[in-house]
């Protein structure tokens, strides 16, 4: 199975649903926790329209979960946005205000209080996701050593809000399950000792029953598409991206 296609993306939903987890937004999940659950989330860095292809499929398969999405060109869109709220999922903020701000955290403040307010326009986003812009001296997260989210009516921010020693975390950063070594700042601390690199893996240990009960999958749908010339840009890029980002995590 070629892999990061939205065919082996719904392989892998139906495999998951098969073994009776359930989907649930990450507000949803803080809310009501069920035993054996799925937090869909997806990181919409960039080509907001293959998140609505993941979310008009997720829809087909009665799944909900929580988009993310940067305040930036390449990004936001509010008419998707509109589209995949309307499905029954759920909209956040893809913060980056320290990065745009240059470490300046009271403008840093000031910007995502004022981007809130521009989300909330169209969604009454109750929870928000740090991005981590790799390229970036500044971690996005550090607005809050100052501030307090909870104040402005967010519930929750995945980073400070699960405890992924209970909670198994998986992303496609890297454009693998595995891809540590690439990433910046998306990584947790965790006592799980599981890994896999393709998403046919996780569906042979999800066939298994092999999982833990809850799981945070983080999505960027940007690198999943039926399309040979997008699947292979995306597939060239990453791996530019990948040796970029393995050098700056060596240097940091």
């Amino acid at each position: 199975m070629k892999d990061f296609t939205i065919q082996s993306y719904l392989k892998l939903l139906q495999s998951l649903q098969k073994q009776g987890f359930s989907f649930q937004t990450f507000s949803e999940f803080l809310s009501k926790p069920k035993k054996k659950s799925i937090i869909l989330r997806h990181d919409v860095d960039m080509l907001p329209e293959n998140s609505l292809v993941t979310a008009k499929l997720e829809h087909s398969l009665g799944i909900s979960g929580s988009y993310y999405f940067r305040v930036v060109s390449c990004s936001w869109d509010e008419n998707i946005i509109v589209k995949i709220a309307e499905m029954g999922h759920e909209i956040g903020y893809h913060y980056e205000t320290m990065d745009t701000c240059n470490g300046n955290v009271d403008l840093a403040y000031e910007e995502f209080c004022k981007i809130m307010e521009k989300f909330r326009k169209i969604y009454p986003v109750k929870t928000i996701c740090m991005h981590g812009s790799p390229r970036s001296a500044y971690d996005n997260k550090d607005i809050w050593k100052k501030y307090n989210y909870k104040n402005l009516g967010i519930i929750g921010e995945p980073y400070f809000d699960i405890d992924f020693n209970k909670v198994f975390y998986l992303t496609d950063t890297g454009r693998c399950w595995d891809g540590n070594k690439f990433s910046i700042r998306d990584k947790v601390s965790s006592s799980f000792n599981l890994s896999f690199h393709g998403t046919q893996q996780i569906i042979d240990a999800a066939n298994k029953e092999e999982l833990p009960d809850q799981i945070m999958f983080t999505v960027h749908p940007q690198r999943w598409s039926d399309s040979l010339f997008n699947w292979t840009k995306e597939l060239v890029m990453q791996n530019i991206k990948n040796q970029v980002k393995y050098f700056i995590g060596k240097r940091s």
